[in-house]
């Protein structure tokens, strides 16, 4: 294992555990931005700030509302004097086609995953964005 698929690993497992944060039953899904070997952001799915943290309804559905960790990570670092401009995304949970979509804006050039998310259009849109996306199994 090369020091790049060492740092891969680890900073997966910091995104694994970020996820615990999240309020959400369903899946709780983490990400981190680093860029020059620094976390310049972090997020997990849930509610919008000021929003009660229960992600799901009384039929046990995720709410229209509920962000998802790619999309808080990259907002929380937009409000920030960070720029994701040629980072690399680490998230539990391959992106889907709305994070792709935020993840190509945001000028990420990396994207480490561990599970593939039930539909892979989010993938298939970021490589065909140039987008280096590497899944790490654990």
């Amino acid at each position: 294992m090369d020091k790049q698929e060492i740092l891969d690993s680890r900073y997966l497992r910091m995104a694994q555990i970020w996820a615990e944060n999240s309020y959400c039953k369903r899946r709780q899904v983490g990400a981190l931005i680093v860029k020059d070997k620094m976390i310049i952001s972090d997020g997990y799915n849930g509610t919008p700030v000021g929003f009660e943290n229960v992600c799901e309804d009384e039929n046990d559905r995720t709410k229209p509302y509920v962000l998802h960790a790619e999309a808080n990570a990259i907002t929380k670092v937009a409000q920030s004097n960070n720029s994701s401009n040629g980072a690399t995304l680490y998230v539990t949970s391959s992106p889907c086609i709305e994070c792709a979509k935020l993840i190509i804006q945001a000028g990420i050039k990396r994207v480490v995953f561990g599970e593939i998310y039930r539909l892979t259009d989010g993938i298939e849109l970021m490589k065909r964005a140039g987008i280096d996306c590497v899944q790490i199994e654990e």
